[in-house]
C-alpha cells in the first residue's frame, strides 16, 4: 500500500497532471464540456468543428481526412440537434409564458372575485349579526309579554275592575246615607237625652222645693 502524499509533493502532482492534461487539445474540450454541464456548448462545438477543419485541410492520408469528415459531419449533427432542442425549448418557454399569463389572469379574476366575495360575505355577516341581534332583542321582548295577560284578558279584567268599583261606590254611597242618618238619630238622641237630662234635674229640683216646703210647714206652729 503506498503512503498518502500531502503539503508541496501533493501540490506539485497535480499541477504537473493538470499541465499534462492541458497539453492535448481534445482533453481541453473534454473538460470545458464537463464544466459546461447541461448547457448548449455550441460555441465549443463550434470551435471543435474549426479545429477538425483544419486539421481535415492538413491531413496528409485519405484515411486521417475522411476520419476528419465524419467527426466534421458528427459535430454538424450535434449543433444541428443542438439548435432545433433549443427552438423547441424556446418554442416551450413561449407557450408556457403564454400559459403562466392565461394562469396568471385567471388568477387576477379569482382575486378580483374572492375579494368580491369577501365583501359580499362581510355584508352578509353584517346583516346576519343585525337579524340575531334584532332576534335577541324580539326573544326578550317575547319573554316580557309572556309574564304579562294579553289584550282581551286585560279588557275584560278591567271591565270586571270597573263594575267591581261600581258597586263599591253604590256601597260607599249608601254606607254614607247611613252613617248621615245615624248621625242625625244620634244628635236626635243627644237633644232628647240632653233634654230628658233637663227634665229630670227640673224635677228633682222642683222635688227639693216641695220638700222644702213641707219641711218648713211641719216646723211651723198651729195658731
Amino acid at each position: 500500500m503506498r503512503g498518502s502524499i500531502s503539503g508541496p509533493e501533493a501540490h506539485d502532482l497535480s499541477r504537473r497532471q493538470t499541465l499534462n492534461h492541458l497539453s492535448h487539445p481534445d482533453e481541453v474540450i473534454r473538460k470545458r464540456l464537463l464544466i459546461d454541464g447541461d448547457g448548449a456548448g455550441d460555441d465549443r462545438r463550434i470551435n471543435l468543428l474549426v479545429k477538425s477543419f483544419i486539421k481535415w485541410c492538413n491531413s496528409g492520408s485519405q484515411e486521417e481526412g475522411y476520419s476528419q469528415y465524419q467527426r466534421m459531419l458528427s459535430t454538424l449533427s450535434q449543433c444541428e440537434f443542438s439548435m432545433g432542442k433549443t427552438l423547441l425549448v424556446y418554442d416551450m418557454n413561449l407557450r408556457e409564458m403564454e400559459n403562466y399569463e392565461k394562469i396568471y389572469k385567471e388568477i387576477e379574476c379569482s382575486i378580483a372575485g374572492a375579494h368580491e366575495k369577501i365583501a359580499e360575505c362581510k355584508k352578509q355577516i353584517l346583516q346576519a349579526k343585525r337579524i340575531r341581534k334584532n332576534r335577541q332583542e324580539y326573544d326578550a321582548l317575547a319573554k316580557v309579554i309572556q309574564h304579562h295577560p294579553d289584550r282581551h284578558e286585560t279588557l275584560k279584567e278591567l271591565e270586571s275592575l270597573g263594575k267591581e268599583l261600581e258597586h263599591l261606590s253604590h256601597i260607599k254611597e249608601s254606607v254614607e246615607d247611613k252613617l248621615e242618618l245615624r248621625r242625625k238619630q244620634f244628635h236626635v238622641l243627644l237633644s232628647t237625652i240632653h233634654e230628658l237630662q233637663q227634665t229630670l234635674e227640673n224635677d228633682e229640683k222642683l222635688s227639693e222645693v216641695e220638700e222644702a216646703q213641707e219641711s218648713t210647714m211641719e216646723t211651723d206652729p198651729k195658731p
